[in-house]
């Protein structure tokens, strides 16, 4: 959605004007035809309002949108700044990971793209000095916290207009470029998700297939993304919509059946945030118990994982 041409008339409609289809074509040396696709695009995704003037001129101007308002916010921030020419749809994605140092192989994996193409598209920010390189690793300099915002807040808003498609109460819960996480509180939507192929189930549903069914299972979340699931992944997509005391043993119970070791879940949980959590669970899994109380999350007691386990049969 946000291409060159999208950030031009982005750039212009962001004094929160109202502004004619041919006076953004004027501004922006966009022809009409692109502009109108541009229009339409924000018009469906929410950006931007839709009115007809005098001689049945179509006339736009931005919505109170969250993308929108993070655009100001870098404008007037970093206004100095040319966007239009730094942020092509890759640079916008990759700027998502770059909220810490990291290798420019991790973020090509995580896009699925190559490491050339990631270079391609961090390359303006590195000739602009926006980079902060230490040794093979790259981060955002401090003072673009505002990029960090857009970026995060366009990605989220394209995931959400994704699936408000198909269940419009959904919520998400967890995303980054190429993959979210939602929750869904309606039987009927949540029908309608099941019957997609581009939303899969995850969360305590999924524990099924792996023999563990429970009755908090309740509305299942839903995961978008190309790859297949992994049970790394359910566990702290479990954990990222709910840490009470139960999920964590269930997610215990999936860790023992699945003879999931400590450093492959460790892996996963650093893209959401959950090591502290996966530590403390590790420990309880190794017997552990004396120190439940002082940890940072609601854990089980070591009777209370005892008794699940028989329950579930996980030996």
């Amino acid at each position: 959605m946000f291409t060159k041409s999208g950030l031009a008339i982005l750039d212009v409609l962001s004094s929160g004007d109202t502004v004619t289809i041919q006076e953004l074509a004027s501004e922006t040396g966009y022809c009409r035809k692109q502009v109108y696709r541009v229009v339409d695009d924000f018009r469906d995704a929410e950006l931007l309002d839709e009115y007809r003037s005098h001689h049945n001129q179509r006339v736009v101007r931005t919505t109170d949108n969250p993308v929108v308002e993070a655009y100001r916010h870098l404008r007037m921030n970093l206004s100095h700044v040319d966007w239009e020419s730094l942020l092509s749809p890759a640079t916008i994605q990759s700027c998502w990971y770059l909220n810490q140092p990291r290798r420019i192989s991790t973020i090509a994996k995580r896009l699925g793209i190559t490491r050339q193409a990631v270079h391609k598209a961090i390359s303006p920010l590195k000739n602009r000095a926006m980079l902060d390189p230490t040794g093979p690793e790259y981060a955002l300099a401090d003072d673009l916290h505002p990029l960090l915002e857009f970026t995060r807040t366009l990605v989220t808003h394209e995931h959400r207009k994704r699936i408000h498609k198909v269940a419009p109460s959904a919520t998400i819960a967890w995303c980054d470029p190429k993959r979210a996480l939602s929750q869904v509180a309606d039987n009927e939507e949540t029908t309608n998700l099941q019957a997609t192929s581009e939303w899969n189930v995850t969360g305590l549903a999924r524990f099924q297939e792996y023999g563990l069914r429970f009755y908090l299972a309740g509305e299942p979340a839903f995961w978008y993304a190309s790859d297949d699931l992994t049970p790394e992944e359910v566990i702290c997509h479990t954990l990222s919509l709910t840490t009470d005391s139960r999920r964590v043993g269930y997610s215990m119970l999936l860790i023992e059946q699945e003879e999931i070791t400590q450093n492959d879940l460790m892996e996963t949980a650093a893209w959401y945030g959950l090591e502290s959590i996966v530590e403390q669970m590790y420990r309880l899994i190794n017997g552990d118990h004396d120190t439940t109380e002082e940890m940072s999350r609601p854990m089980p007691s070591g009777q209370e994982y005892a008794d699940l386990k028989k329950q579930y049969g996980v030996v």
